[in-house]
């Protein structure tokens, strides 16, 4: 099925793919849709079309071509690597080629022939997190800040808790009565995105209804990760964690000054429980005078997996099963943190990762408002990509926002919350004690490391770029190669992340920035740039985004190199073989330390958003390309000069654009 996706429609779909992502594994869109609003307040809309309509006659994510891979793979090694480097990879490649990786290559096809349920990707991807021993706080999640309501009256953290725990539950209510409408990306809305095609593919049986929706050019994506999204958390366990989901929970998890807390939001019919109701069991918690307890159980959450694999089942013994199993069960959580933002570094700091006695890394998702109600979604990665989590933090936007459920001006239900918010009290022995400590001292001594910067470079934006017929994605990454060449001299390892939802339990696929013509431009511009005509500049920038382009189109349709080559160093691992010399490589070792982790967003909801570096001696890039301005949100460790780099970056997107304009590269 995956040949219907003709090559005339793949420029358009490959922007699909970039346009959300947060660094290794992450990836969302930005998507036209038109939700009916419903007069019913437990849902967002009642679309007439099954949430899960297209679900089963999605095309399957493709195996590339072995051959293909090798040469992609090759190619992006290209500028990374000495003459010597590169024949030596080179040699390993083809010798992996007629070798070791055509038989395993044939194994993973033939698998793949018998597993049609999923795709090659999902298991390994799934396994790569699960089994990942380190902390997921700075290292996996990530985080997506709202904007804020444009009544500003509304931005007050009790009235906006309350807001956003109506409209987030409204989004559950509707997904799971299937009457959320189908993710779809539409090449064509006004044909596509209307009741007249709705009431007609609605009627289309669901092994159909995808050439259905792919005739009038609408692309329906996976949407198999949103089952996970609440009443969900991940469990650390031996050797590889679990992915826990109970949809039985009718509670909210509210964590606050370190104490936690849970009230039933969902009534015994299944209704929401009155707005007015949430508001103040969520004041009541706020009004708590209750300082920080001595050993908070969050940090926790931010130990390496093993350690808190050991003290998670010390909390079991000890007799702290009922109060685990609430945290586990819990609809998603919401930090009321006791901050005030002063300025967007401090924003993502706190919404990243805090001060650790707050959070609960673990669920799903959590909702983290500031005590002047600032707003963002963190998010644990293994359950799934940016795809479900932009969407619900859209739907939560949009909701709250155009049909808040309360008002300034309306009082809190009279009801007694001391009988009915359940503050949990846990069983704490020495060992216990002692581990919370030690997980205390860890999480901030490595958050102390974290240094994030924004840049705003305010000379010209998407709009712009267009005229020039250049790709904004791909000026904004030639900034970067530009940047570091400036900085450091050299070209390095880039990731930039691509969804691959269009296809059945796609993941995502990598794009490799660094290219040779990234790498050539960037030399032109930072060693050379009197030796070269503005002619010659602008045609080199060009090159640079026709090429990006191709990158982004083939990762798209999954047909990059990445998660090939991971899925054969998988399955041989899985096998027990000695591992394949390829995957020993110091070049392919090195390509895979990626020193630029970068991801774009775009939502009408996020003002930003980030993560942190996937190596110790990387920059973690989260950037949004808006119509007259490119907006970074970037973070490091000690080993790299986080403001000379933004310096170095703002001085290349000035160059870049006097050349656009036509004016000589000033010094």
């Amino acid at each position: 099925m995956a040949a219907l996706l003709l090559p005339s429609t793949l420029s358009k779909l490959s922007g699909l793919g970039r346009a959300a992502g947060f660094g290794p594994g992450h990836g969302a869109f930005t998507l036209l849709r038109a939700s009916s609003s419903s007069p019913d307040p437990d849902y967002l809309h009642k679309s007439i079309v099954p949430t899960n309509h297209f679900q089963k006659s999605l095309p399957r994510l493709p195996i590339p071509k072995l051959q293909d891979t090798m040469q992609r793979y090759l190619t992006a090694q290209k500028p990374l690597l000495d003459n010597d480097q590169y024949r030596r990879t080179e040699q390993l490649a083809q010798d992996f080629e007629k070798g070791i990786g055509k038989q395993l290559h044939e194994e993973l096809v033939a698998q793949d022939k018998r597993n049609k349920h999923t795709s090659y990707i999902s298991g390994p991807w799934f396994d790569m997190y699960l089994t990942a021993r380190e902390p997921v706080v700075l290292n996996h999640n990530p985080f997506m800040c709202f904007n804020p309501d444009p009544n500003p009256a509304n931005n007050n953290q009790l009235i906006r808790a309350t807001n956003m725990t109506v409209s987030a539950l409204r989004f559950m209510k509707t997904f799971r009565a299937a009457l959320l409408e189908p993710e779809v990306f539409h090449l064509n809305p006004a044909k596509s995105d209307t009741s007249h095609f709705k009431n007609i593919i609605r009627f289309v049986p669901a092994s159909l209804s995808w050439y259905g929706a792919y005739l009038v050019n609408a692309y329906p994506l996976d949407m198999s990760q949103y089952y996970r999204l609440f009443n969900s958390t991940r469990i650390p366990k031996t050797v590889r964690d679990e992915l826990f989901t109970d949809d039985r929970g009718k509670h909210l998890l509210v964590l606050r000054n370190g104490h936690f807390y849970t009230f039933d939001v969902i009534d015994q019919d299944g209704r929401i429980k009155k707005a007015s109701e949430i508001q103040a069991h969520l004041k009541y918690i706020l009004s708590d005078p209750r300082p920080p307890p001595e050993f908070c159980l969050g940090y926790l959450t931010s130990e390496n997996r093993d350690t808190w694999t050991l003290l998670r089942q010390r909390l079991l013994e000890t007799g702290n099963s009922l109060v685990l199993n609430k945290i586990d069960t819990a609809v998603f959580c919401i930090c009321l943190d006791d901050t005030t933002v002063k300025d967007h570094l401090q924003l993502s700091h706190n919404m990243l990762h805090g001060n650790g006695l707050n959070r609960w890394f673990d669920k799903s998702f959590s909702i983290i408002l500031t005590k002047d109600g600032n707003a963002a979604v963190n998010f644990e990665h293994s359950w799934g990509d940016g795809v479900a989590a932009v969407r619900l933090q859209n739907e939560i936007f949009k909701d709250s926002t155009q049909r808040p459920a309360i008002t300034p001006t309306m009082l809190p239900e009279a009801v007694n919350s001391s009988q009915t918010v359940q503050k949990l009290e846990f069983k704490l022995d020495d060992v216990l004690k002692s581990g919370i400590s030690s997980a205390k001292e860890k999480f901030d001594a490595s958050v102390s490391t974290l240094s994030i910067n924004t840049l705003e470079f305010r000379k010209g934006g998407k709009e712009f770029l267009k005229k020039q017929n250049l790709s904004s994605d791909a000026v904004t990454q030639l900034s970067l190669q530009m940047g570091f060449l400036r900085q450091y001299g050299k070209t390095v390892a880039t990731y930039e992340s691509c969804s691959t939802a269009a296809f059945k339990h796609g993941r995502t696929e990598t794009i490799r920035p660094a290219t040779i013509y990234t790498k050539k431009c960037s030399e032109a511009f930072v060693r050379e740039s009197t030796k070269h005509s503005i002619s010659d500049l602008r045609t080199m920038i060009a090159e640079c985004s026709k090429y990006h382009g191709q990158l982004a189109r083939e990762a798209a349709m999954g047909q990059g190199f990445d998660r090939h080559l991971f899925a054969l160093c998988y399955l041989a691992k899985s096998k027990g073989m000695s591992l394949p010399e390829l995957f020993q490589d110091p070049s392919y070792i090195q390509i895979n330390h990626n020193i630029l982790s970068t991801s774009t967003l775009s939502s009408p909801a996020v003002q930003l958003g980030g993560f942190a570096p996937v190596v110790p001696d990387g920059f973690g890039v989260g950037y949004n390309v808006h119509d007259h301005w490119i907006g970074y949100n970037v973070s490091s460790y000690p080993a790299r000069d986080l403001k000379e780099f933004l310096k170095c970056v703002h001085k290349s997107l000035d160059d870049i654009f006097d050349v656009l304009e036509g004016r000589p590269i000033s010094n």
